[in-house]
């Protein structure tokens, strides 16, 4: 018997683009961890980082606010089970209410934000729309020039803060971090441990066996820098001119980038698959 499932194998495909039997091929040899065949499939095959994993199990929106005097800004992410209650007015409603909280009181612990009366609120609307609703995060950026950019879909945004410049640099520079997801703000801001990883993947691939050891470290260094520059904000062609590079838009424009934040609905939680008939049968074991 296989010790992975369909799911996994879809998941491979979409997230690495291959044919059926090499994803196969490779789940088996990772004892069907997806994320580990990926891994191996990059050693083997020089293939670039694969798509992150759809793990959205929770439906929901994003708000921001921005404050008068670009100062600081707020996210939240409020999450509900299906699409159709995320677009309901009364969950945007709530989702408004939680924002405007949240942004008077400069608070990002749900905990304590939701304390009392909001949860009240919040009861009140799982009794009306019949879904569980969670605020699950709240993200807070102050700095000199601070901006905000919320996709029209609702799930997705980006909070950046920039030392100089003004509003409308800083909401393009916000709107550049939601369409192309960096991970740092410049090169020296990926962590030690990442970059270990990634000059192991490398060193692992098959052009690199034949390579004498300084051609080699040389090709390693370049392939390193080619990763750092596509994931760091300052080193990315800018989304609306891509003649230009982030980090020479902003300090042409006496600024810098201080920080930012990038905020997509229902990231990082596990979907727990589970097929109906085995869904019925431990349903009965209860």
């Amino acid at each position: 018997m296989a010790n992975f499932s369909a799911t996994q194998v879809k998941e491979l495909r979409d997230r690495t683009g291959l044919g059926m039997m090499e994803c196969k091929k490779a789940l088996a040899a990772a004892d069907g961890d997806v994320d580990l065949a990926i891994e191996e499939l990059r050693k083997a095959s020089g293939m670039k980082a694969a798509k992150k994993a759809g793990r959205t199990a929770a439906e929901g929106i994003v708000v921001v606010k921005v404050a008068d005097d670009n100062s600081y800004a707020v996210a939240v992410e409020i999450n509900s089970e299906t699409d159709f209650a995320a677009r309901d007015g009364n969950f945007t409603a709530f989702a408004e209410t939680v924002l405007e909280k949240a942004f008077a009181d400069k608070q990002a612990d749900v905990e304590a934000l939701m304390a009392g009366e909001l949860t009240e609120v919040r009861d009140a609307l799982v009794q009306k729309i019949g879904e569980n609703i969670g605020v699950r995060r709240v993200m807070i950026v102050e700095g000199e020039m601070v901006a905000a950019y919320a996709h029209s879909t609702g799930t997705l945004a980006a909070l950046v803060a920039l030392n100089g410049g003004n509003a409308e640099l800083a909401k393009d520079v916000a709107m550049h971090v939601t369409a192309v997801n960096p991970q740092v703000v410049s090169p020296e801001d990926m962590p030690a441990d990442v970059v270990a990883k990634e000059k192991e993947i490398i060193l692992a691939q098959p052009d690199m066996a034949s390579k004498p050891a300084e051609i080699a470290e040389k090709m390693v260094v370049g392939r390193i820098n080619k990763f750092l520059a596509e994931n760091s904000l300052t080193e990315q062609a800018f989304v609306k001119n891509p003649d230009v590079k982030v980090g020479q838009l902003v300090k042409d424009a006496g600024a810098s980038v201080a920080s930012f934040i990038r905020i997509e609905v229902g990231e990082g939680i596990e979907v727990e698959h589970k097929d109906f008939a085995a869904e019925v049968a431990e349903q009965l074991k209860g």
